[in-house]
């Protein structure tokens, strides 16, 4: 009896090891696709909690170093991220923001309460210089966010003359007394923003109507033009791309939004530790959903706009939890975990995958907020999972796309929640080299896969690995971080380079 169950235990070791063996990634490297734009990485900053202030502003007289009111560390460590654009002030808080309260004398600019998020004070010390201050010092792209909700078309249209204009104008000497000589560089503009909620519970033919007034009076210099991005739907809408993408002029863009809440419900999202399994593949299956949000809406406007003129942009995107107890449930505080490091790297390859009308993205947000790259606590930072999620993928920036696809991919499976175990990415960068990120969603069992590049085998690979022990294991302020990307490479043996993924982990590297 001893050998014979000794014996099925050898042959079921061996299936298994057979089956991981069938898992195929092949890389099509000679079938090059569209540009991944480095935009896809973009950040979101909003006046919401310590997003801004506290979080990254700590203004020029601070004890805590800064350079003209931006906290050093925070702006090192995101300098280090390759931050490639920026969305600013919102989010919610655009459409009730007034650019003329934030310019001119910090001491001397109205107070007002930011009703949105948590009825506090907003003393508009971070306005318009002070946000294009932040993206030159991180060598970043500026996106403003419009007032459509309680502005005007004069409001936007003077913003806008303020920022771009370069001859003789009272409100280009207005900046100029302000302290800018120069015009600012406004690489994106977004009249409004979610137009069906927040930003004025509007129809879309009724936006539709709106942008088409706003946009015929928003003028700036030529070489200084921005893309123009229109409020477009969230979910599964595409009744929003219908509308704007048929005949309205001037839309260069279409905006679209999706947060990712393990239960899908918004009274009792879920927590962000101390979660079950089954919260954890429910997470990561929304990347499913995000993909197919995205095809239907990208289908709509292969239909309207065939010469693709119009791009796709998902401005806000990331998890959502519960709030973290006993903090302003309007501030948007909740941990980060190793969950959302994959949740990230799960989505840059559903928008690595539709590169040819997604060139932009941004995740909420940079500091603080929801899925934040860093932590803040007084003069203390820490960078999150995600953060480093970020880090990895910075070879994706402006790398060239090249079709991946998971033969034999194995099904990750909780009680009645089901995906694909293993999500691929690959592109050839910058710099020359051959890249590719991998997922292995599976919390509990590593997979071991075969890398081909067309019907080659590689080398080798050489890169980093994240993961941990924890489902929710994450990086504490005054603790030891626990998770952190380390060292990852692997060797052809016999005419196979087989890579071997961790449970729940994500490994970039590049292929030899």
């Amino acid at each position: 009896m001893k050998k014979q169950l000794l014996a099925l235990v050898v042959t079921l070791a061996v299936s298994a090891s057979a089956l991981a063996a069938d898992i195929k990634v092949v890389v099509s490297a000679d079938q090059p696709g569209p540009v991944i734009h480095r935009n896809i990485y973009g950040q979101f900053a909003e006046h919401l909690g310590t997003g801004i202030y506290e979080g990254m502003w700590v203004g020029p007289e601070s004890k805590i170093p800064n350079v003209r009111g931006w906290r050093k560390d925070v702006v090192g460590a995101l300098k280090d991220l390759k931050v490639p654009l920026v969305r600013w002030p919102g989010g919610c808080f655009a459409d009730e923001y007034h650019w003329r309260e934030g310019i001119g004398p910090r001491n001397k600019r109205p107070v007002k309460v930011n009703y949105n998020w948590g009825g506090v004070p907003e003393n508009n010390a971070v306005g318009t210089h002070e946000f294009f201050d932040l993206v030159e010092q991180l060598g970043a792209e500026a996106y403003v966010n419009g007032n459509l909700g309680t502005g005007s078309a004069q409001e936007m249209a003077e913003w806008l003359e303020y920022m771009t204009a370069e001859g003789k104008s009272t409100l280009a000497d207005m900046r100029r007394k302000n302290g800018r000589d120069k015009p600012f560089r406004v690489h994106y503009f977004a009249v409004g923003n979610e137009a069906w909620g927040c930003g004025g519970n509007m129809r879309p033919e009724y936006y539709a109507d709106q942008y088409r007034q706003v946009t015929s009076f928003l003028r700036t210099p030529a070489h200084n033009r921005p893309i123009m991005i229109a409020s477009g739907g969230h979910g599964q809408m595409t009744s929003w791309t219908e509308a704007l993408s048929k005949g309205v002029p001037g839309v260069n863009a279409i905006s679209h939004h999706e947060y990712t809440l393990p239960t899908g419900k918004w009274e009792g999202k879920g927590a962000a530790v101390g979660f079950p399994e089954a919260e954890w593949l429910s997470t990561l299956a929304h990347t499913q959903r995000v993909d197919e949000m995205i095809r239907k809406n990208v289908a709509v406007l292969d239909k309207n706009d065939p010469s693709k003129k119009i791009g796709f942009y998902f401005d806000e995107w990331g998890s959502w939890y519960d709030p973290e107890p006993g903090s302003n449930p309007g501030f948007l505080v909740q941990r980060n975990t190793l969950r959302d490091a994959l949740l990230a790297a799960m989505h840059f390859h559903v928008f690595h995958n539709h590169a040819e009308r997604v060139k932009m993205t941004n995740i909420a947000q940079m500091v603080n907020v929801l899925q934040a790259m860093i932590i803040t606590s007084k003069d203390k930072l820490v960078l999150t999972p995600t953060y480093h999620a970020f880090k990895l993928y910075t070879p994706f920036q402006d790398a060239t796309s090249l079709p991946v696809k998971v033969e034999n991919n194995p099904v990750y499976k909780v009680d009645k929640l089901e995906m694909p175990g293993l999500s691929a990415t690959a592109g050839r960068g910058k710099d020359g080299k051959l890249w590719v990120g991998l997922v292995n969603a599976n919390a509990t069992q590593a997979a071991e896969l075969d890398l081909q590049v067309g019907t080659a085998t590689p080398k080798s690979v050489k890169g980093q690995v994240l993961t941990a022990g924890a489902m929710d294991a994450q990086n504490e302020l005054g603790k030891a971080p626990q998770v952190v990307p380390v060292a990852f490479e692997a060797q052809a043996v016999g005419g196979k380079l087989t890579i071997k993924l961790p449970a729940k982990s994500v490994v970039v590297v590049a292929v030899d």
